[in-house]
């Protein structure tokens, strides 16, 4: 598939790969080299619900993969990843072209710290960020995924701060992180005017403690926090559980309104 063109650009480089989304025919570029998109991502994209007419922002977006599941699923307006790293910018764009959804999709190669995207303009943000500050765990040599797994290039506090920045007054911040973290990101949040509404854990399997944490917060929100039953991930026989099988295989002609 190397040397893969439309209209004469090329789309695909050497290294890369094409990965089926199993929504509307939709395919991924990615790089098995550098950082590619995991569970986290495709929960995030179902977790997250941006309704007819709404803008949506997804900070550090990597591959682009959060913006385009979620372009396939929902009747948003338009749709926008930021992504501070050239390569994986280009990448995210490369797949939002051989998708077709530059109409729906802009990607933004840039910083979310600095004023790149339209303050005050999104009704929807969603991140995925890294999760570890520097010093916590083990680096990977690879600058890809070392800056998609550590706070090198932003802070937990940067990536709440962009998102309140972005949204408009009563606009809803969907992120996904570590259980670990919970207590420094419900502190950054309530500093940043981002009231926590939602907080759903996922567990690999019922009983074992959980691995992710999936947090709505509505800027200017008042107090009252939901905390619906957990998402199982695996079966007792290690099969994925009938509702992770419908948010990677259900039928998305199930769109928000």
């Amino acid at each position: 598939m190397i040397g893969l063109t439309i209209n004469g650009n090329e789309i695909l480089k050497p290294g890369e790969r094409l990965d089926d989304l199993h929504r509307d025919g939709l395919r991924i570029i990615q790089n098995p080299k550098q950082f590619c998109f995991g569970m986290d991502a495709v929960l995030l994209s179902d977790f997250a619900k941006v309704h007819k007419g709404q803008r949506h922002l997804d900070l550090c977006t990597g591959s682009g993969i959060v913006p385009i599941l979620i372009s396939a699923k929902s009747k948003g307006e338009s749709f926008c990843g930021i992504e501070i790293q050239e390569d994986m910018a280009d990448m995210a764009l490369r797949s939002v072209k051989l998708n077709n959804l530059q109409d729906k999709i802009s990607i933004i190669h840039g910083d979310i710290r600095a004023n790149s995207v339209r303050p005050y303009g999104y009704d929807v943000v969603t991140a995925n960020p890294p999760y570890m500050p520097i010093g916590a765990g083990a680096m990977s040599p690879d600058s890809a995924s070392a800056i998609a797994r550590h706070e090198i290039m932003c802070t937990l506090d940067d990536v709440i701060v962009a998102a309140s920045r972005n949204l408009v007054p009563k606009g809803r911040f969907y992120m996904v992180h570590r259980p670990a973290r919970l207590a420094d990101i419900f502190a950054s949040m309530n500093q940043h005017k981002l009231a926590p509404k939602i907080l759903q854990l996922v567990q690999p399997r019922a009983g074992q403690p959980p691995n992710l944490a999936l947090i709505m917060a509505a800027k200017g929100g008042g107090a009252g926090l939901d905390t619906p039953a957990p998402l199982i991930v695996y079966d007792d026989e290690g099969n994925y559980t009938n509702k992770l099988n419908e948010i990677y295989y259900g039928d998305c002609t199930a769109r928000h309104n």
